[in-house]
């Protein structure tokens, strides 16, 4: 793997675990907050609530497209690659940089962390709004 493929993959990991401390946080703050708040919701729960399902309809969608764009990028470069390396032969043309195994790891990388990169920011954001303010 190449110094930048490290790279995205540390930064990967390191996306992960944040995820991995936010999204529990955000979820035990909102579940405390329905259970105290019970059937009789105050405006600032319904404003909450409301929040919870939009952000995530709206992170679910940014993070598809954002993983189906990347899948075309993707397959775009797969297919120039073939390309070239069936006419490199021929005309004498210098070898692909990247191995396909390697063109496979870094663009499942790439998807991963381009779907990932929607929901972790508002996980994380939300952590840290929720983490200053108070459940009463």
């Amino acid at each position: 793997m190449t110094t930048q493929g490290n790279r995205k993959a540390i930064q990967l990991a390191v996306k992960s675990a944040e995820l991995a401390m936010a999204v529990p946080q955000v979820v035990a703050h909102r579940v405390a907050r329905m259970a105290l708040s019970g059937s009789s919701q105050t405006p600032r729960d319904r404003k909450e609530f409301e929040l919870m399902g939009n952000e995530k309809m709206s992170a679910f969608m940014e993070s598809w497209s954002a993983m189906t764009l990347q899948v075309w990028r993707a397959y775009h470069q797969a297919a120039i690659s073939a390309l070239q390396s069936f006419w490199n032969p021929i005309f004498g043309l210098k070898k692909p940089t990247q191995s396909p195994s390697n063109q496979l790891n870094n663009a499942l990388s790439s998807i991963v962390d381009k779907g990932m990169a929607p929901i972790h920011r508002r996980a994380v954001a939300n952590a840290k709004r929720l983490r200053h303010t108070s459940l009463i």
